[in-house]
């Protein structure tokens, strides 16, 4: 990557930029599952270990955040602890937020869509994630769709996650990913894979077994020049799986809560797998640090995969 290619405002952390520089595998990682995803010091300590399952695995690991107003490529372990402390005084950015968070030069956690979007700048072609958002329940009135699901019609990566995230209408949500183009691939299993539960009951477009199988397609869509991600489905190891009737039960009864509380927008999921870890006695937490790390091990095995298939 030449000096000329990186847009303003963009820091690359030396170990990312040398990555890429000699065409090594880079896994970037999002920030709003550390400001906004678990308490404080679970968050951070999260954070490193999904760091350290990433390098673990032959990758260097980039998480995204804004600082200060600077689009940031790879996260020290001082400024991971800074998102962890602030929390939800973070704020919550996707692609529509950051240029406001640069121009007032505020930190920002990124969600998928806007780490997708910055990865992208960087040339980074693997993310891991614990699950992407999408189309909400009751949409029809709402119209709240997550603005992830556009940014991964835009931006040719792969992005490993444990699906949709259970309290989104799941069904809704594949359907629009299929009118933009972006297949939904089962990593070991032939049902897309419903967050804290292994199965959703829906079917995934193409099941793949090796991470080399996706590196080959990621390989194959950048060469043919088909814009778009490759959402790679990853099921929660089944030890730290939550049946799919208890979450179900759990999530009914935080929807009707958030309902009456008038909660819409941004703040729906944080409040909502708030309540869901509070229902559960943190079970649900357990649950999503186990399938976060076990996402970022497989993204780590494509993005090596991907490397060592590149001219």
């Amino acid at each position: 990557m030449q000096d000329n290619d990186v847009p303003p405002n963009l820091d690359i952390a030396p170990e990312v930029r040398a990555a890429l520089d000699a065409k090594r595998p880079v896994v970037a990682l999002e920030s709003t599952i550390i400001s906004h995803g678990m308490p404080y010091p679970r968050n951070v300590d999260t954070a490193l270990r999904v760091e350290e399952t990433v390098r673990s695995r032959g990758a260097v690991p980039a998480t995204i955040a804004i600082l200060d107003g600077r689009l940031k490529v790879g996260l020290a372990s001082t400024e991971i602890e800074r998102l962890g402390r602030l929390g939800e005084k973070v704020t919550k950015t996707s692609r529509r937020d950051i240029p406001f968070v640069v121009a007032r030069q505020e930190d920002g956690a990124t969600t998928v869509a806007a780490t997708i979007l910055i990865a992208a700048m960087a040339g980074i072609r693997v993310m891991a994630t614990g699950g992407i958002g999408g189309v909400h329940r009751g949409v029809e009135e709402t119209m709240d769709v997550s603005a992830d699901l556009d940014e991964l019609a835009r931006c040719t990566i792969a992005v490993v996650c444990a699906g949709i995230k259970s309290v989104l209408d799941i069904g809704r949500t594949l359907e629009y990913l299929e009118t933009v183009g972006v297949p939904v691939v089962g990593f070991g299993t032939d049902v897309v894979p419903a967050f804290y539960a292994r199965e959703s009951g829906f079917p995934v477009d193409y099941r793949v077994d090796t991470a080399a199988a996706v590196a080959d397609a990621l390989r194959a869509k950048t060469g043919l020049g088909i814009e778009g991600a490759i959402l790679v489905t990853n099921p929660v190891p089944a030890a730290h799986a939550i049946a799919a009737e208890d979450i179900d039960a759990l999530i009914d009864e935080a929807v009707i809560s958030m309902n009456k509380l008038g909660i819409t927008g941004k703040a729906t999921t944080p409040y909502l797998l708030a309540a869901i870890a509070e229902r559960s006695g943190g079970r649900s937490h357990d649950t999503n640090i186990e399938l976060v790390v076990n996402n970022a091990a497989v993204a780590a095995d494509i993005a090596v995969s991907y490397q060592g298939g590149a001219d």
